[in-house]
């Protein structure tokens, strides 16, 4: 169906940045704090490398049918109970939901037992924990939610396949009985966030929130043959570079190098294809900004978490709002707020830096302004292929905003805004094994960090690679390490945030051992 919403009125972003930063205090600018040089790379968050490649679901003592039993009743209690007690909060309800569903089990079991099948107290448990969940929480997705090796959870109907950090995908047993159960189910999970009028429904088949635990879920109903949901874990959430570091994703050199990127105030991109440690990176990154600081951050939904730390600086968070399915009469979704509504709002916010989560739509232009009228050290994740073909994205994004602007212009804006670019690469090893029958594993790596150096022939934006791959006497290095490219003026602004100058005549970067993958890279 064509979008018939009209184009909103242009804002004058230029000039709302140029207030907000009239109203911010000039500071001094921060001092470095190094990542230890000794610090060496891992393949995985520590306790992840062992995991057997033994997955399989979770079996319960009964079936689905009488957890949906035992849920009625327990539900029908407390209920009752909420009913009895008007100042019950919802954490009062979850702990007379716990005494409810204790009794109710154990009345069950005692039943159960009479039959001649008695349960071990760790059956009796897990049904507890199950009912807890149909309840309370995501019911028999809470499993996979609560193991900290899921990466993605797809579901199409009652087909499920589950993406792991440290094995081979796996198949799953029916999240719900039914089409119709599993829609149900999307939604209890959608009223348990509070996230406004989100809702799977006829009017609104398409639905993107946040779960509890910090995981993004999209889901499609009514326009598809069967529901179909993704839900993507975000199993890091409060590390650091050094954590990067400690996982192989960058190297000690590299991390020292984000750091004064970040402390001078640099505009960065972190680029890659989807599900690659874009947002970690981004977070981990954005850990680095003084705590002195007003940081405002822009995300459909919240992933960035920045405004949870204690630790960092002072955040305005933003988060989109989804419409309710109903159009004005001007055409317009009723209740939506994007990206690109929120951004003058949030540039009135006094604020010396912006963060935007992804970049998918119009935000681009707002983006790209804020970056080039203000301090600098803004930052944003963005989708493509390559660091090169970023540019191009970034330059199509600016002319399907629809507010007349060109391709000459985009690109123009482009190489004034945007300072270095970060590509962040995925290898999936998972169903390779290598000649000693050691299970290859999934890298996440950076390869590439980019310096946009202005405008260069055909009026494009030029580059040049200040950290890539690198081969060289018979040896390869697939990941990001210094190839000595970078303008004067970027170094000495870095040099001056605590840059080590050494570190970028490092030609192997700081990697103590080379990539261990099943094929070369």
């Amino acid at each position: 169906m064509t979008d018939t919403r009209p184009e909103t009125t242009a804002h004058d972003y230029t000039a709302l940045f140029a207030q907000a930063l009239q109203e911010s205090t000039t500071q001094d600018a921060p001092v470095l704090r190094p990542v230890p040089a000794q610090a060496s790379p891992a393949g995985l968050p520590q306790g992840l490398v062992r995991v057997p490649d033994t997955a399989v679901p979770a079996a319960l003592p009964v079936g689905h049918e009488v957890l949906a039993e035992l849920r009625s009743q327990a539900s029908m209690k407390i209920g009752e109970a909420a009913g009895a007690d008007a100042s019950m909060t919802e954490q009062d309800r979850r702990q007379r939901g716990q005494s409810i569903i204790r009794q109710v089990v154990s009345e069950w079991a005692t039943k159960y037992a009479a039959s001649g099948s008695d349960l071990t107290p760790q059956q009796e448990r897990a049904v507890r924990e199950a009912v807890f969940d149909e309840l309370f929480r995501a019911g028999r997705l809470q499993p996979l939610l609560d193991d900290p090796h899921v990466e993605n959870i797809i579901i199409y109907g009652d087909k499920v396949r589950v993406d792991y950090a440290d094995r081979p995908t796996r198949t799953w047993d029916p999240i719900a009985k039914t089409d119709r159960d599993l829609i149900n189910l999307i939604n209890h999970l959608a009223r348990m966030q509070g996230q406004g009028e989100r809702a799977l429904t006829p009017a609104t088949p398409n639905l993107n929130l946040r779960l509890a635990d910090g995981s993004r879920l999209a889901a499609s109903a009514y326009v598809t043959p069967r529901p179909s949901i993704v839900i993507r874990r975000h199993r890091t959430r409060g590390q650091g570079l050094n954590d990067m570091v400690r996982w192989g994703t960058i190297d000690a050199s590299l991390a020292h190098f984000l750091t004064a990127a970040v402390k001078g105030r640099k505009n960065i991109i972190v680029v890659g294809s989807q599900g690659v440690g874009k947002t970690s990176l981004l977070r981990a990154m954005a850990r680095e900004i003084p705590s002195t600081e007003r940081v405002g951050t822009l995300e459909s939904e919240y992933e960035l978490h920045l405004h949870e730390d204690p630790e960092g600086p002072e955040v305005v968070a933003y988060e989109g709002r989804e419409s309710n399915g109903e159009r004005g009469a001007d055409g317009k979704l009723q209740g939506e707020l994007s990206l690109s509504d929120l951004f003058p709002q949030l540039l009135r916010m006094s604020l010396r830096r912006v963060i935007v989560g992804e970049v998918r739509s119009k935000e681009v232009v707002p983006m790209l302004h804020a970056m080039n009228e203000g301090e600098g050290g803004s930052m944003a994740t963005l989708h493509a292929r390559s660091p090169q073909l970023s540019i191009e994205r970034l330059a199509t994004l600016c002319l399907e905003a629809g507010i007349g602007m060109t391709e000459a212009l985009a690109y123009r804006l482009i190489a004034q805004a945007v300072d270095f670019v970060v590509y962040v690469r995925l290898v999936d090893e998972t169903e390779l094994v290598d000649q000693r029958g050691k299970p290859g594993r999934k890298h996440r790596f950076v390869s590439h960090v980019m310096e946009i150096t202005g405008i260069g022939e055909g009026g494009r934006p030029s580059h040049q690679m200040v950290f890539a791959p690198r081969e060289q006497d018979g040896r390869r290095e697939p990941r990001a390490v210094p190839h000595g490219n970078i303008s004067q003026s970027n170094l000495e602004d870095l040099v001056r945030a605590g840059l080590d100058r050494t570190v970028m005549q490092r030609p192997w970067g700081s990697w103590g051992a080379p990539l261990e993958s099943v094929m070369p890279l």
